[in-house]
């Protein structure tokens, strides 16, 4: 971006990481002017109800220009160091915050607490300014966004219609750009319909990569801190802050995490997708399937949703109500009224469940967990609507509970199958109000949804598009025993067989060359061509490769694509390393071409392009 594009007071710098970092670098923009433009928002679009508590605005301006000072005495190089650096976010009202009131917008409930929230902790360590809390459904119990004493959140859009629940507030705050970024909680769809509704990105990890610590709990056992921003980018670019293991949570995990897609997309879709009556839901949904559908990068197949419906029904006609009972439990015995009615109703109405019904019920949910395990194994993302049609306000308040479950047709599965989740804007609908798909994978698929949905963007908006974000070269840190293995020839990054190793979710760590023990051929009647890598006694030399990083258990997934004449060994690197790496049988180099002046394969291959 231009300097003089940022400093213009006419073409107000987009509320993205990327943009708002690059407009800081040039010294185009500081916290405090971002932060006065996010409260001048706030007061110009008069939506209160999307708060329930902040600082005092002297007080978030005290924080903003000591990051302008920091700022200037440190230079452009603190942004590299805090990938946050001076970005202002809002937090569910559900999630600490050390000193500020959590209230899970039920007043008798609130408490101060001491410590923040694990991932609000590594918001401020990375550099990020806490804007205030956000409204929500009471006690995260809920996807309309319309019961809090402390007001409905309205639709960031269309105020008569619904926000979405249960982290209204997080998801209006960013839509209506009153914060670059929030944190919200998905149990059953929390983190993803008001995300849909209003038209911006939310991310719902899998299970324990984000610790819930801190965390008001709803069931504790589905819970999930999520994301919501103007972009996947964004959404990814705080993920990568707050996800990891916390020895205190005892719900937290390493998780495995699946590499993105190199190549064809399987891509699921409901072979009878629902719309409850709404028929611009159903046409939006329509127009975003055909959009995507003229990428032949893509392939589609048909799913069969009845499984993963039947098991959403378990969510609250199953023992997992009693988890949220445990959080309310005191409250609901002493204090009823002081629970929101609909809340109270839907906790207190459900029937007792013996252990007996709890150990039948897992046994079911075992057989859905194995079946969306197989349904896996033949797609690679299953995508359906964010929500299968959008309310008005005065509908859901005529019939609350009807209205609400039909909202969850595509969520409420999700955290019970222990599926990673992310909702995206789709194609809008006809009366201009957003229209939100969402990509769903088996745990461990974060990346891999982020970085398909930005392949995707591009088919559904001609604007904002994140096409050459390069998110796919952007994953978590490896969490699991990890392996070497050193590339020379088709394998090479940009070469024809690279994808082999993206796809073993490998990293390039290292461009080197090996030790001076080596020959070079171009082996003869290879598709695609490829080099052999011999070790010789003498007359030897360096020759480049890359160094590749992967997980261990896709060590054997690779092994099995290579063929004679060429195996995996071990190579010795010019700095004395040893490492696993593609080697060439003997017997192969007799009617081969001797490469090694050239000292790698890149170097052969401009060498013999044609001219």
């Amino acid at each position: 971006m231009a300097p003089d594009a940022v400093s213009r007071p006419d073409t107000p710098i987009p509320l993205r990481v990327a943009d708002l970092h690059a407009a800081m670098r040039q010294g185009a923009l500081t916290p405090s002017a971002l932060l006065r433009r996010l409260l001048a928002a706030r007061d110009r679009v008069d939506r209160p109800e999307v708060w329930i508590s902040q600082p005092p605005d002297p007080v978030l301006l005290a924080q903003a220009q000591a990051c302008d000072a920091l700022l200037a005495r440190e230079g452009p190089a603190l942004l590299d160091r805090l990938p946050l650096f001076g970005l202002p976010f809002a937090v569910k009202d559900n999630i600490d915050v050390a000193g500020q009131p959590t209230t899970a917008a039920c007043p008798a409930f609130a408490y101060r607490p001491e410590r923040s929230a694990p991932a609000v902790e590594r918001l401020l360590a990375a550099g990020a300014l806490y804007l205030g809390k956000t409204n929500l459904d009471q006690f995260a119990t809920g996807l309309v966004g319309t019961r809090s004493p402390y007001g409905v959140v309205r639709n960031a859009i269309d105020p008569d219609y619904l926000s979405g629940g249960s982290s209204s507030g997080s998801a209006v705050a960013v839509a209506l750009d009153l914060a670059v970024f929030a944190l919200g909680t998905d149990t059953a769809g929390s983190g993803r319909v008001p995300a849909g509704f209003n038209g911006i990105v939310g991310l719902k990890p899998s299970l324990g990569l984000v610790s819930t610590r801190g965390v008001v709990p709803a069931c504790r056992s589905l819970d999930c801190v999520s994301i919501f921003a103007g972009s996947v980018a964004d959404a990814w670019s705080v993920l990568a802050v707050i996800a990891g293991v916390d020895a205190e949570d005892s719900r937290s995990r390493a998780v495995p995490m699946l590499a993105p897609l190199a190549r064809t997309a399987r891509i699921g879709l409901a072979a009878e997708p629902v719309f409850f009556g709404d028929p611009l839901a159903e046409t939006a949904y329509g127009a975003t399937v055909e959009a995507l559908r003229r990428e032949p990068a893509f392939a589609f197949a048909a799913v069969d949703l009845s499984p993963l419906t039947a098991a959403a029904e378990l969510l609250y006609a199953g023992p997992w109500i009693a988890e949220r009972r445990i959080a309310v439990g005191e409250m609901l015995a002493t204090q009823p009224d002081a629970i929101d009615p609909t809340v109270r109703a839907v906790i207190a109405a459900a029937p007792p469940f013996s252990a007996e019904d709890l150990f039948r019920a897992e046994d079911r949910m075992r057989g859905y967990r194995a079946h969306a395990a197989r349904l896996f194994e033949r797609i690679d993302v299953l995508l359906v609507p964010t929500a299968p049609c959008h309310p008005r306000i005065a509908e859901v308040q005529a019939e609350p509970v009807a209205r609400n479950s039909e909202l969850g047709w595509y969520t409420n599965f999700v955290n019970l199958l222990d599926l990673a989740a992310l909702a995206i804007p789709g194609l809008p609908r006809g009366d201009g109000l957003p229209s939100g798909i969402t990509l769903i994978g088996p745990a461990g698929s974060d990346h891999r949804l982020a970085a398909l949905a930005t392949r995707l963007q591009p088919l559904l908006s001609s604007a904002g598009t994140e096409a050459a974000s390069g998110l796919a070269a952007l994953p978590l840190p490896f969490n699991e025993p990890t392996i070497a293995v050193a590339v020379v020839g088709a394998h090479l990054e940009g070469q024809p067989l690279n994808w082999q190793l993206i796809e073993c979710g490998a990293r390039c760590t290292a461009r080197t060359q090996t030790a001076a023990q080596y020959r070079l051929y171009a082996l003869a009647n290879t598709t695609p061509a490829k080099p052999g890598l011999v070790r010789v006694a003498g007359q030897g030399a360096a020759i480049e490769v890359e160094v590749w990083e992967m997980p261990q258990r896709q060590f054997g997934r690779l092994m099995a694509q290579v063929g004679a004449p060429l195996g995996i060994g071990t190579l010795e690197l010019a700095d004395g390393r040893t490492v696993k790496g593609f080697i060439c049988e003997p017997i192969a180099v007799a009617g081969a071409v001797d490469i090694t002046h050239h000292g790698g394969w890149r170097h052969y291959l401009a060498a013999n392009r044609p001219a």
